[in-house]
């Protein structure tokens, strides 16, 4: 006891409670919880959102696509935009539950079998949607109603865009200059040119579906088990800020001329941005499902240990 120990118990004691209160103890571990759960947390965001990029870059060679991404790009994204998010997760609330999970072991993995799986899932998902946007939008005239092709851009066959390096021998293959936004005419004197200069808007929308996924998958890391029916996002308010922050930065380079020449983008319409909420919200979900797996496990081994 700090306040009514004796000095040599004091020195002869592994801890000492400075106020005499045994609760203190409990709120010690549940706040050593919370740190290590904010720790995980932050791994398990930057990890996750790493390896979507690998993938979709792995994905894009694969398939023999244009880059759907410039390395330009890839660094915003990294240093500026991934950073305000993952920074505030180290704010996050303690689950409500967390004093009622047993303790954990010292020698345990931090990152365990289940949880890379979890990363690889939410990793090929972010891939595929980052690289599916761009080949969407050379080859689909329209997706889920929204009308891709308002712009005027020429759609071409899938297989023209995997062998796009095929394109000098192409006989009567032509494409229309289209409007990239912002008064901003792309137009053609040799058409081979479309798969080069003419993806910036193709990259703007696959850049676009990295960032809005990202920012959805800082709200998948509040909890590594809770839903957010549980943990909602505004329990954490320096997350929403972070994530309002991080979009605003975006916002800038998509539509101040100067920066959008410099990262290669091109400013989107709110359809257009309608579509990449759409393709980027099922990142939440997937990761709802893959909680919802963990939850059931766990019960099921309570159960058997009552």
């Amino acid at each position: 006891m700090g306040i009514t120990g004796t000095e040599v118990a004091k020195e002869a004691s592994d801890m000492v409670l400075a106020d005499d209160n045994f609760s203190t103890i409990v709120s010690a571990i549940a706040e050593g919880r919370a740190i290590y759960n904010n720790m995980k947390a932050f791994i398990r965001y930057m990890i996750s959102s790493n390896v979507g990029e690998v993938i979709s870059i792995f994905l894009a060679a694969a398939l023999g696509i244009p880059e759907c991404m410039i390395p330009v790009q890839l660094l915003w994204v990294n240093l500026v935009t991934d950073g305000p998010p993952a920074t505030a997760l180290g704010f996050n609330p303690a689950d409500v539950d967390i004093m009622q999970k047993p303790p954990r072991k010292s020698d345990d993995a931090l990152i365990s079998t289940w949880v890379l799986f979890r990363y690889l899932i939410i990793g090929s998902y972010v891939g595929i949607a980052t690289v599916g946007i761009f080949v969407l939008w050379y080859t689909q005239a329209s997706l889920f109603g929204i009308n891709l092709v308002s712009d005027g851009h020429t759609v071409i066959e899938l297989s023209q865009l995997l062998n796009w390096r095929e394109c000098p021998s192409w006989s009567n293959f032509t494409v229309s200059s289209f409007d990239a936004g912002g008064g901003r005419l792309i137009a053609f004197s040799n058409p081979c040119d479309y798969f080069s200069v003419g993806k910036v808007k193709a990259m703007t929308l696959s850049l676009s579906v990295l960032v809005a996924i990202e920012m959805f998958n800082s709200l998948n890391a509040l909890s590594e088990e809770n839903s957010l029916r549980t943990l909602p996002p505004w329990r954490n308010p320096w997350l929403l800020v972070a994530m309002t922050l991080s979009l605003g930065l975006h916002c800038l380079i998509l539509y101040i001329p100067f920066l959008s020449e410099v990262f290669g983008v091109a400013p989107l319409s709110l359809k257009e941005w309608f579509l990449v909420i759409l393709i980027s919200a099922p990142v939440i979900l997937i990761d709802e499902i893959l909680k919802l797996v963990v939850r059931s496990q766990r019960r099921k081994t309570k159960e058997k240990e009552a």
